[in-house]
């Protein structure tokens, strides 16, 4: 009964150590996702608008010359791959990985640590890559891609939808797809639209990914506070479970300490 006593006085102090943390680690994504939460909406504003103005300018027929909207008949894949730096942080980073297992030849760009340690690459943190670092990145994705070395380029990464709900989803952005119905009758691009579509795609492609970016760190940490919040009902629940058996061995103990007295003193 003694060693029970022991086992469970062990087993209460652990998991109020683990109970402890996850609230800190709760605390610590809390504090971000106001932050991450304004990032997100900024650069989804600045990606939409972007996307916008790239509409009308496809909307020119001399636009079509260009090589970011020559559709190929090969397939190569080049997927930038967006993932967290920690885990903890529920289905998050597995959601990813499972939508990456439909293109198992794609070449992949990994971006987060735990995407960058399963393909031994260098790591390229997803939370702090900087603007710059981002935009370099899509320069060199499009400059490739207009060479002819590879024919589409997604991106995975992960749409916040509410703080109950975020999915991962891949974003196909060259070639470029051409929307109908654009209106181009009162727009006049200077000098001409073939030449402006190819000095302005890659700053689209890196607005693109810069969006993609800040909201998969929203969702990161909107994932990673839920689950927090999730495992730290779980510990404590065990705790007051923990206890109850803990003081009812201790109450046997007593009892069977009384017992032993009695029965000492009747003889």
């Amino acid at each position: 009964m003694g060693a029970d006593i022991k086992s469970l006085r062990t087993r209460i102090k652990s998991v109020d150590s683990t109970l402890h943390l996850t609230k800190a680690m709760g605390l610590v994504a809390s504090s971000k996702i106001r932050k991450a939460g304004i990032a997100m909406q900024q650069s989804r504003s600045y990606a939409d608008a972007f996307a916008s103005a790239m509409q009308l300018l496809m909307a020119s027929p001399e636009c079509a010359k260009s090589p970011y909207l020559a559709k190929r008949e090969t397939n190569r894949t080049k997927l930038v791959v967006i993932a967290g730096d920690r885990g903890l942080a529920g289905g998050y980073n597995a959601n990813i990985f499972r939508l990456l297992q439909q293109y198992p030849d794609a070449e992949v760009i990994p971006i987060g640590k735990r995407v960058c340690d399963r393909y031994g690459k260098p790591t390229v943190s997803s939370e702090r890559l900087a603007t710059a670092d981002a935009l370099q990145m899509a320069k060199d994705l499009c400059a490739s891609f207009a060479a002819g070395e590879y024919d589409r380029l997604g991106i995975i990464s992960t749409k916040y939808v509410s703080m109950m709900t975020q999915d991962a989803q891949i974003q196909w952005v060259l070639p470029l797809e051409r929307s109908e119905g654009a209106d181009r009758a009162v727009t006049t691009f200077e000098p001409d639209e073939q030449t402006i579509i190819n000095a302005a795609v890659p700053s689209y492609v890196g607005g693109v990914l810069i969006a993609a970016l800040r909201e998969s760190f929203a969702c990161e940490v909107t994932a990673r506070r839920m689950a927090m919040d999730s495992a730290g009902k779980n510990a404590q629940q065990m705790i007051d479970d923990l206890k109850l058996l803990y003081n009812r061995a201790r109450q046997g103990a007593i009892t069977q300490e009384i017992t032993e007295i009695v029965a000492g003193s009747g003889s």
